[in-house]
């Protein structure tokens, strides 16, 4: 019992307090954002149970991910990997997903719903982060340079078959921010960039279909954007809307005059916020995640070797690129792509993994002080 609470008090005393306190005060107000849909009829209070029990299992898995050491995890990914692929590829049984205009993102397991490209997400971080760390400065070298591509795209082609662009985009940002972490070359990044012309003619004439160009072009033609406000264009108009009519304050959470907009419990839960809590409401969210992603990089910056540091940017990564298109979609300055606002937005397996993730960013803080750390692999 004595080594136990030794043990516990060591935990509490060397992990980040600061960034489970952040994650959690924004999963607070969440909840209730959550329930006063349930008042205001936009969501059932089932699905309302649903996202606190997904906050209560994803801080709890939090905060377990903490205590082991993300060495161990790295060392171990190929227990893990196997069933996050295997999850991710179910989604071609046409018996176990859920298909939305030839999106297959979501399965259906019994009763519940789960979105294998989350769980994909947690695993690709660390693979990605294991592969790169072991190679250090060969990474330059292009038979090296080429096998961390098939690693990283390979996620991006996969779930981009599958119709789910926006967590493609999202894996495609994790895996550039990683690999420029990782030590890349300049001369590299310099070449990437002079071919985005090429690959973006490509993308846009062979591989995106013609409703993900539709909803690129609808941003800055008036004319679509009139002829499709019942259409393509309905989610963005209605949530502008809904948005502006909160001004300064905010509509409250009891009034008649709310504007309905789809998805406005996750796609476009931004809008709800403004219209509920107005401008002050936004800025308190933005800031709230912008403190967030800063104390991601700081923990990235104070991480104890190159392998901690990938993790951690690769998480930033991911909250970062989520929180940049959620809210541009509600600003009109990004096309819709579904992808939720982190912690806040509607959605279970999100929810959940992006605690689960915040633990793994814990975890690289709690392992600097080596003598101290149950599941330590290295020897002293």
């Amino acid at each position: 019992m004595k080594t136990v609470l030794k043990y516990l008090g060591s935990y509490f005393k060397h992990v980040d307090k600061v960034l489970p306190l952040i994650c959690i005060a924004i999963t607070v107000f969440d909840i209730f954002l959550v329930n006063s849909m349930v008042t205001t009829g936009i969501i059932d209070q089932s699905t309302a149970n649903t996202q606190l029990a997904a906050a209560i299992l994803g801080i709890s898995a939090g905060f377990i991910i903490s205590f082991i050491d993300y060495k161990l995890l790295s060392k171990y990914w190929f227990i893990y990997t196997p069933i996050a692929l295997i999850l991710q590829l179910l989604l071609f049984v046409p018996s176990l997903r859920i298909e939305i205009d030839d999106d297959l993102a979501w399965l259906r397991l019994g009763r519940f719903t789960l979105q294998p490209s989350d769980v994909l997400k947690f695993v690709f971080i660390i693979t990605l982060a294991t592969h790169i760390s072991k190679l250090g400065d060969k990474i330059n070298s292009i038979k090296h340079l080429l096998l961390v591509c098939v690693h990283g795209l390979f996620p991006v082609a996969l779930i981009m078959y599958q119709g789910d662009a926006g967590s493609a985009l999202v894996f495609l940002f994790i895996f550039i921010c990683m690999l420029f972490m990782g030590g890349l070359s300049w001369k590299y990044l310099v070449a990437g960039l002079a071919c985005v012309p090429v690959v973006g003619y490509v993308a846009w004439n062979f591989i995106m279909q013609d409703h993900h160009r539709r909803r690129f072009l609808i941003l800055f033609d008036k004319e679509m954007q009139q002829e499709e406000i019942l259409g393509d264009y309905l989610q963005q108009y209605r949530g502008t809307i809904a948005m502006g009519s909160g001004q300064l304050s905010g509509l409250g959470f009891d009034s008649d005059n709310y504007t309905y907009t789809p998805f406005l419990e996750n796609d476009f839960v931004f809008s709800y916020i403004g219209m509920t809590l107005g401008f002050i409401g936004c800025m308190a969210v933005v800031i709230a995640l912008a403190v967030l992603c800063l104390k991601l990089l700081s923990n990235a910056s104070g991480a104890p070797d190159p392998l901690g540091k990938l993790m951690c940017v690769g998480v930033f990564a991911m909250v970062f690129f989520h929180c940049v298109i959620n809210i541009g979609m509600a600003l009109t300055v990004v096309p819709v792509i579904g992808i939720p606002l982190p912690f806040i937005s509607q959605g279970g397996t999100s929810m959940m993994m992006t605690h689960i993730c915040m633990g793994l960013v814990m975890s690289t803080s709690w392992h600097r002080e080596k003598p101290k750390h149950m599941f330590y692999t290295e020897k002293d």
